[in-house]
């Protein structure tokens, strides 16, 4: 069975920073690529951003491109995702997955295969 973890969401100001964490087990996990969602009120769920396998790669939508940043450690089968320069609009329930069929970073919701509970970040204005 795996297991997907988030945590470090939290109530910023605007222009504050917020580091996620995710952390990924299961027996039957190996090479891996791993995304982050969110979804806020009466909204689809939206890619964010992705990292290959190998963390040579990554991809962001064009609403956080320059302000978000994602990483992993595969020693902690973790990974991060820093938040920078906050916006109201970036509040959601951020949500993490993993693809285990691809090591590329991928966008589409629907290539994920397992998903974490959601971490909550608000940022007021």
């Amino acid at each position: 069975q795996v297991q997907v973890v988030e945590s470090g969401g939290g109530l910023v100001q605007a222009g504050g920073s917020l580091r996620l964490s995710c952390a990924a087990s299961g027996r039957t996990l190996s090479r891996y690529a791993m995304g982050w969602f969110r979804q806020a009120p009466g909204k689809d769920r939206e890619f964010v951003a992705a990292i290959s396998w190998g963390g040579d790669s990554a991809v962001y939508a064009d609403s956080v491109k320059g302000r978000f940043t994602i990483s992993r450690d595969n020693a902690k089968n973790t990974v991060y995702l820093q938040i920078n320069s906050l916006k109201p609009e970036d509040t959601a329930v951020y949500y993490c997955a993993v693809d285990k069929d691809r090591v590329i970073a991928t966008v589409g919701l629907y290539e994920y295969d397992y998903w974490g509970q959601g971490t909550q970040v608000t940022v007021s204005s």
